[in-house]
């Protein structure tokens, strides 16, 4: 007969099964708020291959598009805070909070940062038969014509077009931001010559670019892209300060224990040391960045508050 006291006391020298769980368990499930095919989806997948085989485990994306972000943000702000569900960050996070007059989610309060990923430019782009070659040009003829010059961007609310409306504000000059719905409408306007430029996403265009149908006067970034390196930026070009470059990073719900966070850290900048990741991601323009989740909480809070005023500033109607 098997003594009570001689299980309780064989069960008191067993380590607890949680003692001895090692993150991760199980898949890790990266919530992407962009369909596929994007440069953020993309730059999720390339990184999430490393990833699994750094942390020896599954790496899986999942593309929930649409609202600005929002149905990715509530989905991964709900999720267990286990570390086995991130969001896949950027910029059109830190737009919503203030373009949205109430999100299900708040960005600053309700996810833990992880890491930054990677930086890709934004650019000024001119037909590649347009008068204006360069762009002081460009900043030249809309100070002597108020009025005259049309600059193409995606739809309202975009980073695109609030990049496009900063610019504007910037530079001083008296232009007409027009929204299309999406990049190859923008680029068809372009091509066309109903607009005199576009502001968009330098990695799709660099085919356009190289076919030399679409010229690049300036990238919106504070250094010059590496796949344009005669291209000045913004600011060498005459707008003094203007720096605006689009980001991704990781993310996981609020209250993920801390132990978790830093294993995700550290296998996220270890894999964007790897040079075959590093130059996958350089083909698609994107510049890998990584960091701590400090530099990027700094982050979300400083585009918060910079998007947030050129929204209120430009007269952009809160959704």
């Amino acid at each position: 007969m098997i003594n009570r006291r001689s299980v309780l006391m064989v069960g008191a020298c067993l380590p607890s099964l949680g003692a001895t769980q090692v993150f991760p368990l199980r898949p890790i499930r990266i919530v992407v708020p962009f369909g596929a095919g994007g440069i953020a989806d993309l730059t999720a997948r390339a990184v999430a291959q490393k990833l699994a085989d750094e942390l020896r485990q599954g790496v899986v994306i999942e593309n929930k598009p649409g609202a600005g972000g929002i149905v990715a943000g509530e989905a991964v702000a709900r999720a267990e805070p286990d570390g086995h569900t991130l969001l896949l960050m950027s910029n059109g996070t830190a737009v919503s909070a203030g373009l949205f007059k109430a999100l299900p989610f708040d960005a600053q309060k309700d996810f833990a940062p992880v890491a930054t990923l990677g930086f890709f430019d934004i650019a000024i782009l001119a037909n590649g038969n347009s008068r204006f070659q360069t762009l002081p040009e460009l900043l030249a003829y809309g100070k002597a014509n108020p009025g005259k010059l049309n600059v193409a961007s995606i739809n309202i609310g975009s980073t695109q077009h609030l990049a496009a409306e900063l610019f504007k504000s910037m530079a001083g000059i008296d232009v007409q931001v027009v929204p299309f719905n999406g990049s190859p409408a923008v680029l068809t306007a372009l091509r066309g010559g109903q607009v005199d430029v576009a502001v968009e996403i330098l990695g799709p265009m660099m085919g356009q670019i190289s076919a030399r149908a679409v010229r690049a006067l300036a990238v919106m970034g504070a250094r010059r892209s590496a796949s344009l390196p005669d291209v000045p930026t913004v600011a060498e070009a005459g707008v003094r300060g203007f720096n605006v470059a689009s980001w991704n990073a990781l993310a996981a719900p609020a209250r993920t224990p801390p132990a978790v966070i830093a294993t995700l850290n550290a296998a996220v900048n270890k894999v964007l040391a790897q040079p075959e990741l590093r130059k996958q991601l350089a083909d698609i323009n994107v510049a890998p960045a990584g960091g701590t989740p400090e530099q990027l909480r700094e982050l979300l809070g400083s585009e918060i508050k910079r998007w947030a005023e050129v929204i209120a500033r430009s007269g952009v109607p809160r959704q």
